[in-house]
């Protein structure tokens, strides 16, 4: 399990998050939604251990997350970026190789066990994109290249995953495929995730917990049900909304109200 206790986080002087509290728990589906410049990237990036809180704890299985080197929290916690951007070709199948290197213990260039490449292979089937194993990263689309991220995370087997707008740059097919999978994974492999996502009625209908966070604090933290409210999101967007029950999975449904023009 993965816990962020009341911490705040800068740059510099500057306070970007400030007393947010948040718990990542085997099996689960926890949803970061607030507007731009919320904090939420950098909310994320404390959990993987890249940002250091200047007040309160973070604790993975139990144990201070600083405690831990690189290669151990790779180990437990996978990372989906808001962008990755690859300097050098590499085919997709080498990619999500890589990831294997602080799981396996094996070089991930050319000295992977043949349970790596079934991992590997798996995580690229799961992900649709088997038929592409061969074929370089850069020369896919970036909807293509966002789910090859999404593979690699996958196929380290950490126990907790962090995505930061995984369905971006994806059509509405590949969002649910893509949302459908981290959900499997969370209940048939008692996997963690924490995804940060724009899109609010993806979140009401995929997530077990909601925080929602403006200027860097906690707005409302529970189920959907409980936080997606007409007051809970106007208060944090600035906008009005309507708010009833989706007629096929009965989770909250949320529509803009913008006003008609004259």
């Amino acid at each position: 399990m993965l816990e962020a206790r009341e911490i705040t986080v800068g740059y510099g002087t500057r306070e970007a998050i400030r007393g947010v509290s948040l718990r990542a728990e085997p099996g689960a589906i926890t949803a970061i939604i607030g507007p731009n410049g919320a904090g939420k990237t950098t909310l994320m990036r404390a959990l993987n251990g890249a940002l250091e809180p200047a007040r309160g704890e973070i604790l993975l299985d139990g144990k201070f997350l600083g405690d831990y080197g690189r290669r151990a929290i790779s180990r437990r916690i996978a990372v989906v970026a808001q962008e990755a951007e690859l300097r050098f070709p590499v085919t997709v199948m080498e990619f999500a190789l890589g990831a294997r290197f602080a799981s396996s213990g094996t070089g991930a260039w050319g000295w992977e066990t043949v349970r790596d490449l079934e991992i590997a292979e798996e995580a690229l089937r799961d992900t649709k994109l088997l038929e592409y194993k061969t074929r370089l990263m850069n020369e896919l689309s970036g909807g293509e290249r966002q789910r090859a991220v999404l593979a690699r995370a996958l196929a380290t087997e950490a126990g907790v995953l962090l995505l930061d707008e995984p369905t971006a740059n994806l059509d509405l097919a590949h969002q649910a495929s893509v949302l459908q999978l981290v959900r499997a994974r969370c209940d048939e492999r008692g996997t963690a995730a924490v995804v940060v996502t724009h899109d609010i009625n993806l979140a009401a209908e995929f997530a077990d917990r909601v925080l929602i966070i403006k200027d860097g604090q906690t707005v409302a933290l529970g189920a959907p049900r409980e936080v997606l409210t007409p007051e809970i999101l106007g208060e944090s967007f600035e906008l009005r909304v309507l708010v009833d029950t989706h007629p096929l999975s009965g989770v909250p449904r949320i529509t803009p109200v913008h006003e008609a023009r004259r």
